[in-house]
């Protein structure tokens, strides 16, 4: 994993396998819903059967919140959803938009985009697409969205600053957006950090708090907001790949913590243009 080219085409095989498995080898495997740890994807994972638009042949159990939940979207917005997998995310976004809304999943696996469209194709939503891209160079136009959501899907990034500035490039002023996504308080183990398998499993490509807070702030948003925090345990099982005993439990006692939060944070409404000697009031 030396380089980020490298990184994103690990993530790219490791989920357009998920994306291949049937629903039955989904639920039944690591990956899906199974209560089994020995794979870290499905550890982190909030219910979203109780939510209004779930379609559970979308759910495939890897985001690591609930951020349309958090979302604050209204009838009738643009809403774009960032790493959007089978399109579980954005069909409860559709909900919440209605018929004269718009949502525009974003994924660069195209095993998913086309699980996704045939999962849209199914329940018959016209204004629900998804389009193959990178979430570092979003193929969106300047100023498209209302909102922006995302599940667990920065953190499989390397380019996280590029990533927040194409989200305030894509955003409406006055806009916002609401993601779910890991952070560190503290130090990985090197073992860890280096671990292919965690990577994809977003655990060690997660940066620091308040470095990810930071980035949202430098490209500038504002009204930053932590909606949701939850403290998020791996397993030992899945530590037992990497660490040995003894370094399981140096690692349990250092204090270092994995979370997953969600976050809301707003574009600024853009200056109005002067109009003449003295700017418009």
């Amino acid at each position: 994993m030396s380089t980020d080219a490298q990184i994103k085409e690990m993530v790219k095989q490791k989920y357009s396998e998920i994306a291949l498995q049937d629903k039955e080898g989904n639920a039944s495997s690591c990956c899906g819903a199974s209560s089994c740890s020995t794979e870290v994807y499905n550890i982190m994972t909030d219910d979203y059967s109780q939510l209004e638009g779930y379609n559970p042949d979308a759910d495939l159990n890897l985001g690591c919140g609930l951020p349309t939940q958090f979302a604050k979207i209204k009838k009738g917005d643009t809403v774009i959803d960032l790493g959007s997998g089978a399109g579980n995310d954005c069909f409860i976004a559709r909900q919440e938009t209605g018929e004269g809304g718009k949502v525009i999943g974003i994924d660069f696996t195209p095993a998913m985009v086309e699980k996704a469209r045939a999962n849209a194709e199914k329940i018959n939503f016209n204004n629900v697409e998804f389009r193959q891209g990178d979430i570092e160079k979003m193929p969106v136009s300047a100023n498209t969205a209302d909102v922006v959501v995302s599940n667990c899907v920065l953190n499989l990034v390397p380019n996280k600053d590029g990533v927040f500035k194409e989200i305030i490039r894509v955003l409406k002023p006055g806009g916002h957006f609401s993601i779910s996504d890991i952070v560190l308080v503290g130090s990985l183990p090197s073992k860890i950090q280096e671990a292919a398998e965690m990577y994809a499993g977003c655990v060690s490509g997660a940066i620091q708090k308040q470095e990810y807070l930071d980035l949202i702030a430098n490209n500038g948003f504002t009204d930053i907001t932590v909606q949701k925090e939850k403290a998020i345990v791996v397993p030992d099982d899945i530590l037992s790949a990497y660490l040995s005993k003894e370094e399981i439990e140096a690692f349990r006692s250092s204090g270092t913590g994995i979370f997953s939060v969600t976050v809301y944070a707003e574009k600024p409404v853009e200056a109005k243009a002067c109009c003449g000697p003295d700017c418009c009031s």
